[in-house]
């Protein structure tokens, strides 16, 4: 039974200094002068039915549709698709969509340092570290750094774990300004892929996982990092007044005092902008807590969470909204990215957009007014019958508000679909998913809503108790899955290695690229799922790909290496040997008759440190499992099995001293390299701690689970 985990922020230290350090003001010399291909060349390329010479934006272009019209790598010569080149990154997450311009590709890996590498060599062209670590503080306890990074005139922005926002130069690698996008003390952070459009970046943040966060995304000039408006998503204390209309609609449908729960409703991930009708479509994320009972008394739909909510891009102003999960219960939140097309409808040509949530159905929505046009299921999806497509409602099952005890369906609050984006072929016509398939049981026994108070220090904590586990007799765990969003059926579907398969893209030459955990980085045939080349990564692959044309040739990039939240269930990974210390991490850059090649993979099986003292203490052990789960296993795994965003710590000496133990838990050792301190743990929660992975160490030795 494996136990979900996930993460967020907490209260930050003075980071004033680092933010600015080293920023120099917002004139020409620093960074405003566009790139060398001009502004119309390069904003016209974030247009859907752009040529694809440059890949500049997350989903490469405004509509997120991970699609490129390039087909010089097509299926009858991706067969010669071979590695250019290669460029090792350090420890840190690697799980990031690059962006390329002009013959330069731009990522942020690890916590959110960026980098620039030449695509016609792979040299490196500059870096710049915002030492988001030193600067985060509690923040650093959630959250795994950068999922992604954007490009406006000459200038790359990235988003920071303590909560700032960063414009470089994209000549020099130097900031150009950089601003804070929350308050100092706000136990949030930011880990999702600010979007650029129309001389403003927009970014999110996370947090309500482990914290009393009220939702909001906020857009700045792109130029100088001055605010230009904030939209927040769920509304506060009405004694305080609200913010705009929007905020007294929304808060008629919550009940109680949810304000001093914070509400929730991040925008930690899916943001897409509408070019034709100048709109935002900002997804948002699940109720703080989980529990319904306890953060609006079980009452009311609680807008806007687990929503897409259209605003006006120049004001902010609230324009519509459609609730994928109305009183949310489940952490089945609508943060998954969004893709723009427009789809012949009843033989009519309808404006769209298009998103598959965790909740497991794939909703297709008219863009224009947020009307519900049709929803089905893409995966096993046991926790409601259908969704009513008079109301836009899900009609539920019995009992799946755990109202009568127990309850146990599908899918599981990981996902039918994570954060790792999915994409859309307007030449073939389909969506491709990148769909998990894992059962949830939740379970508020014990859980009173009078006596429920969040855990201090940024700990996990969703009021409710929740197991995530494969379902019973299920021998695969995710899927790659072709979906038909006008007929709203499957074309094809392909089992994939492990429970989180990787990011997708689509190509104008008839291919869909997607990366797995095995170590494989596979090109399928988008009509009919064949695998048409298969190349080994020699490590796990979960970041989406990009494709982009420099001097003729049309390149393919994909970074390697586990990262976010896909190494939270390291039971599930087991079977790819990934560790944290010794798995590669790199930039892999693919060309037609690419010659170049990697290293061997180097086999890793975890061995258990040696302990001649330990010596078991069920109590204490029990005790150290109870903090763990909340504190720690959202890096280190459930069950202590590391999954390879962190070190598996049954194999680490530091468990066998208590001093030790002390300078990296409550003294901060290991700060820059992104573990937290819980200085508030004292000398006993330490030793519990140690205990129980002293215990778990044992278990390895002698072949326990």
């Amino acid at each position: 039974m494996l136990s979900l985990f996930r993460r967020a922020n907490l209260a930050a230290v003075s980071i004033l200094a680092l933010s600015l350090a080293g920023c120099a003001s917002s004139t020409p010399e620093n960074g405003t002068a566009a790139a060398d291909a001009g502004p119309a060349q390069w904003e016209a390329q974030l247009a859907d039915g752009s040529d694809g010479r440059d890949w500049p934006a997350f989903g490469r272009t405004y509509g997120e549709q991970h699609y490129s019209p390039l087909d010089q790598v097509n299926a009858s010569t991706v067969k010669r698709l071979g590695l250019a080149w290669s460029y090792d990154l350090p420890a840190g997450n690697p799980a990031t969509g690059p962006i390329e311009v002009d013959g330069v590709i731009y990522f942020a890996s690890g916590y959110s340092v960026a980098h620039a590498l030449d695509v016609r060599t792979g040299k490196l062209l500059w870096t710049f570290d915002p030492k988001a670590p030193e600067a985060a503080g509690h923040k650093l306890r959630q959250g795994w750094g950068s999922r992604g990074i954007a490009y406006w005139n000459g200038k790359v922005y990235i988003a920071t774990q303590d909560g700032r926002l960063i414009a470089i130069n994209t000549k020099t690698g130097k900031p150009v300004w950089s601003t804070m996008t929350m308050g100092k003390d706000e136990l949030r952070f930011i880990s999702g892929p600010p979007r650029a459009f129309d001389g403003m970046v927009i970014v999110g943040n996370g947090g309500a996982d482990e914290a009393a966060i009220r939702g909001y995304a906020t857009a700045y000039d792109a130029e100088t990092g001055k605010q230009k408006w904030r939209f927040y998503t769920v509304p506060g204390n009405p004694a305080d007044g609200f913010e705009n209309k929007a905020m007294e609609m929304a808060a008629k449908t919550w009940s109680g005092e949810w304000w001093k729960y914070g509400g929730g409703g991040t925008v930690w991930n899916a943001i897409t902008y509408d070019k034709e009708s100048d709109t935002i479509y900002l997804g948002t994320g699940n109720g703080s807590p989980w529990n319904h009972k306890i953060r609006s008394e079980g009452k009311g739909d609680n807008l806007f969470l687990c929503s897409i909510v259209a605003v006006d891009a120049k004001t902010g102003a609230y324009k519509w909204h459609y609730q994928i999960n109305p009183g949310e219960s489940w952490d089945y939140n609508a943060a998954m990215d969004m893709q723009l097309a427009d789809l012949p409808i009843n033989g009519k040509p309808r404006k769209v957009l298009m998103t598959a949530p965790k909740n497991g159905f794939f909703y297709v929505i008219d863009r224009t007014n947020g009307k519900l046009i049709s929803a089905k299921p893409f995966v096993t999806t046991t926790w409601a019958k259908s969704i009513d497509l008079k109301s836009g409602r899900p009609v539920e099952e019995a009992n799946v508000r755990y109202e009568n005890g127990p309850v146990t369906f599908q899918p599981s609050p990981v996902g039918a679909h994570s954060w790792i984006p999915m994409a859309f072929s307007p030449k073939a016509g389909l969506v491709y998913i990148p769909a998990i398939d894992l059962e949830v049981t939740y379970d508020d026994k014990g859980i009173a809503r009078k006596d429920w108070k969040r855990k201090p220090g940024m700990a996990l904590d969703y009021g409710v108790n929740i197991t995530v586990q494969p379902a019973k007799g299920a021998k695969v765990l995710s899927y790659l899955v072709a979906w038909n969003p006008v007929t709203q059926k499957e074309v094809w579907r392909l089992p994939t290695p492990g429970h989180y398969n990787g990011g997708l893209m689509a190509t104008g030459g008839g291919l869909v690229f997607q990366g797995h955990p095995d170590s494989t980085f596979t090109a399928y045939d988008a009509k009919t799922g064949s695998v048409l080349w298969n190349y080994d990564a020699k490590a796990p692959v979960i970041a989406p790909p990009i494709t982009y044309s420099v001097d003729g040739k049309q390149y393919v990039t994909v970074l390697s290496g586990i990262g976010t939240s896909a190494g939270m269930f390291g039971p599930l990974l087991k079977p790819f040997g990934i560790d944290y210390r010794t798995q590669s991490r790199r930039v892999l850059t693919f060309v037609l008759d690419g010659k170049a090649t990697l290293p061997a993979k180097v086999p890793y099986k975890p061995v258990a440190v040696e302990d001649p003292d330990f010596k078991p203490n069920a109590k204490a052990a029990k005790a150290g499992e109870d903090i763990f789960n909340v504190r720690c296993a959202v890096c280190h795994g459930g069950g202590a099995i590391a999954g390879g965003t962190a070190p598996d710590l049954r194999t680490s000496g530091a468990i066998l001293s208590a001093d030790v133990i002390t300078s990296i838990v409550h003294d901060g050792l290991l700060v820059p390299n992104g573990m937290p301190r819980f200085e508030e743990l004292s000398t006993q929660d330490r030793e519990n701690i140690r205990q129980y992975l002293r215990t778990r160490a044992d278990d390895l030795r002698n072949g326990r689970p």
